[in-house]
């Protein structure tokens, strides 16, 4: 009797799973692993490439940073992944908003005259003036709401001259505005309700601006202004801003030149970098201007740009075949 209870308590061997079986665990587990990751990316943290040198010193070109998205606020996909398509998108709630000083990654608003950038594309920059604040540029030196502002630890200049008040930058923001790089402003920057006098004087100046914030300015032949249909002389700001400008001054298209950019447009602040590489184009000029060329050169020339996700593996690969394009030592350094 106790031999037969002993032999029903007995577990039976698992069967192995048939093929059909084991291809359904495996997606299984990629769908929860995926669906992690997506999460993960979108709500709390993500990676970022810095493609050019206008954070230097602070950041440089090729650094891979860990970007906190949980801080300002964590937002549903704004793109479809690897693509540029956009999808429709909301934020949640944030730690705390974003202060002067940050070091901010966005959504890049596009250049000075158009109302949507050609390519959804994110960028790097410090922010320098908020929601309300009066910002002016005098001989390079920022000054918010009349005091000046703490100056970056990293912040550089190439150039030993300073370019003069008198003289006008056509690039600059807002068009027709007296400004250049070194000197700049006095200029508000725009807060949600805030009311801005529109004149026929001032209507090229801020007709992108308007646009941007989702309404139809237009310059009659009557000499008179209206926006969405409605003559009017005042324009009441629809969303919150902020001025952003790059560490590296002489070597940054920012604010200066294309202009605010949306809070909403704001996805973190960069925490870390997790590795750094010399970046393939600048590779190869160091080794042009040395008579050499780089390992796998015919990957590169082959296989890169022709997509997203084919651009990095062949990056991937080009340096792990050039080792000594990993900066080692900025692997740790913390972004402030």
């Amino acid at each position: 009797m106790a031999k037969e209870e002993k032999e029903i308590n007995k577990e039976e061997p698992k069967k192995p799973l048939t093929w059909k079986e084991n291809i359904i665990a495996q997606v299984k587990e990629f769908v929860i692993v995926f669906g992690g990751f997506i999460l993960l990316n979108n709500f709390i943290i993500a990676s970022f490439l810095v493609p050019t040198g206008s954070m230097e010193n602070e950041v440089l070109t090729g650094d891979f940073l860990m970007v906190n998205k949980f801080i300002f606020g964590a937002s549903t996909p704004r793109n479809i992944m690897f693509t540029d398509i956009r999808l429709p998108w909301t934020t949640l709630p944030g730690v705390r908003d974003v202060k002067r000083g940050d070091v901010i990654v966005f959504e890049f608003p596009g250049m000075r005259d158009e109302v949507k950038p050609e390519a959804f594309t994110f960028y790097l920059k410090r922010c320098m003036a908020v929601s309300g604040d009066t910002l002016q540029i005098r001989n390079r030196v920022v000054y918010i709401n009349g005091q000046a502002a703490p100056v970056p630890k990293n912040m550089k200049f190439d150039n030993l001259r300073i370019i003069p008040p008198s003289y006008q930058d056509d690039r600059s923001f807002p068009p027709t505005a007296l400004f250049n790089e070194d000197n700049y402003g006095p200029l508000v920057v725009p807060k949600k309700g805030m009311a801005m006098k529109i004149t026929p004087d001032n209507f090229r100046m801020w007709e992108t601006f308007i646009k941007r914030d989702g309404h139809t300015p237009e310059f009659r032949s009557d000499g008179t202004v209206a926006i969405d249909g409605k003559v009017t002389d005042t324009y009441v700001v629809e969303k919150d801003y902020v001025f952003g400008m790059g560490d590296h001054r002489d070597n940054s298209l920012d604010s200066r030149f294309w202009g605010f950019i949306p809070r909403e447009n704001i996805v973190g602040t960069p925490m870390f970098v997790y590795f750094s590489v010399t970046l393939t184009d600048e590779y190869r000029e160091q080794l042009a201007m040395r008579g050499e060329t780089m390992r796998m050169e015919w990957i590169y020339t082959t296989f890169s740009g022709h997509n997203m996700i084919l651009d990095i593996v062949t990056k991937l690969v080009v340096t792990l075949f050039n080792p000594e394009t990993i900066r080692f030592g900025r692997v740790g350094t913390l972004i402030g």
